[in-house]
């Protein structure tokens, strides 16, 4: 369904809108004509849907709108297909690309099925940033059936796997709502290791040239939501695009993570790093600043680290960051180096050194590190912090080995209220039920 120029107003509901089978690649089912503007466009109890095995690239397309909603709708089916296929990513929803205005936008109460990024804002060459997002009470879902191995196996030509990325990816975006929303399911094994979600902002190389130096992730938070079965969690980065013969792009600050838990976090059943969160900077200018991690439950790979940083020390160090309230495992390599060599801010992999040498300001502290290894004594980490030798300690209603769990604290828990604001440490889980009640 192409919208024409000028398209205004437009409510479509209750539709079923798709592909016919076999007839190869198909771009964007919804979208507006290459270079038009379209407004006030609403898609309302849908059911927008590629086929099994064909390339579908991408549900709604929102480049060029303004003022749009996508609610109460259901996406399934797309993809593109590795070695054999015609596109290499697949997504329910995307825009912040282009030269036409972008936003609000209010992607509220759907289930969102694609293989590359479920929802993704900027990738391409753009001019403007789109801003007034509001994504709430979505199930962001991969069938595990695209894995390769799994029973059940579905595939595109040649059998070959479906490209998948992962879960939600902000390119090109500023003032963002991100909560109440289910994440589940995200491998890598192609271009990506398998975080769900990425805030990651990028002046994207094509043809040899930077085309969009204005591009921005700014102004985001990320709340009350659950991330499960993947291959990493949350990765924050700033970095040059073309393997790092591109340009910087504009900025990226002011994330606000919260009560979000994360589980089933699997380095080898989901193909990633095992890793929780990313802190990674590559640019020289407009460094990666202002990320605030706060009151989360999570589990990282017990084979991997809960943090991994990165900072060149020839550029200027990351500042205002925040770690704080939260209630982690700590993986067998706690807080790691993410490459870069001697040169890396975290080569050290002494969490306080590492901190210390990686953001000019910092505030690490009312964490409870579950499990930290003897090898990092509470003496490598910063003043203020809680050091619980296993899960058992930290009293969990029902830990569950960390898969889908009940992870409100019993009674009992030395942790009950010992967050700097008087809250039980780690995610409010009470509120994140609450909020994501009836999103399925």
């Amino acid at each position: 369904m192409i919208l024409a120029s000028g398209a205004n107003h437009y409510r479509f509901l209750g539709l079923e809108i798709t592909r016919l089978k076999g007839t190869g690649y198909i771009g964007s089912l919804v979208s507006v004509s290459s270079g038009f503007a379209a407004d006030h466009i609403i898609l309302d109890r849908v059911w927008m849907h590629g086929t099994a095995q064909d390339e579908t690239n991408v549900g709604i397309g929102l480049n060029g709108m303004t003022s749009t909603a996508v609610i109460d709708s259901f996406f399934t089916d797309f993809h593109c297909t590795s070695l054999s296929g015609s596109c290499t990513d697949s997504h329910a929803t995307s825009g912040g690309s282009g030269d036409l205005p972008g936003g609000p936008y209010k992607i509220v109460g759907n289930f969102l099925e694609a293989a590359g990024e479920n929802i993704i804002f900027g990738g391409g060459p753009a001019t403007l940033t789109p801003a007034d997002i509001e994504v709430r009470r979505n199930h962001l879902f991969k069938p595990l059936i695209w894995l390769k191995g799994q029973p059940g196996f579905v595939g595109g030509s040649g059998n070959n796997p479906f490209v998948v990325k992962n879960l939600f990816e902000l390119k090109n975006a500023q003032r963002v709502l991100f909560e109440a929303n289910i994440l589940e399911y995200s491998w890598g094994g192609f271009s990506q290791n398998g975080y769900a979600i990425l805030l990651t902002p990028k002046n994207q190389w094509t043809g040899k040239t930077s085309v969009c130096p204005i591009c921005q992730v700014t102004d985001v938070t990320i709340r009350y939501s659950t991330v499960s079965h993947t291959g990493a969690g949350i990765q924050t980065e700033t970095a040059l695009s073309g393997s790092g013969l591109g340009g910087e792009a504009l900025a990226g600050e002011r994330f606000s993570i919260h009560d979000v838990t994360l589980d089933d976090i699997n380095s080898s059943k989901y193909v990633g790093t095992g890793t929780l969160f990313a802190v990674l900077n590559g640019w020289s200018q407009n460094v990666l600043n202002n990320v605030s991690i706060n009151h989360i439950t999570a589990f990282p790979d017990p084979t991997s680290h809960f943090m991994t940083l990165l900072d060149l020390t020839t550029n200027p160090q990351m500042s205002a960051f925040t770690f704080t309230n939260n209630l982690v495992t700590s993986g067998i390599y706690p807080m790691w180096s993410a490459g870069g060599g001697s040169t890396n801010c975290a080569v050290k992999d002494i969490p306080i050194t590492s901190l210390s040498t990686c953001f000019a300001v910092f505030s690490f502290s009312d964490n409870a590190l579950i499990a930290v290894p003897s090898n990092y004594p509470p003496n490598d980490w910063p003043a203020g912090n809680y050091f619980p030798a296993d899960t058992n300690a930290v009293q969990f209603v029902n830990y569950k080995n960390g898969i889908g769990g009940d992870y409100h604290l019993l009674s009992s828990s030395p942790y009950k209220h010992a967050g700097s604001d008087g809250k039980d440490l780690g995610a409010d889980i009470d509120a994140i039920l609450a909020a994501t009640s009836g999103v399925y």
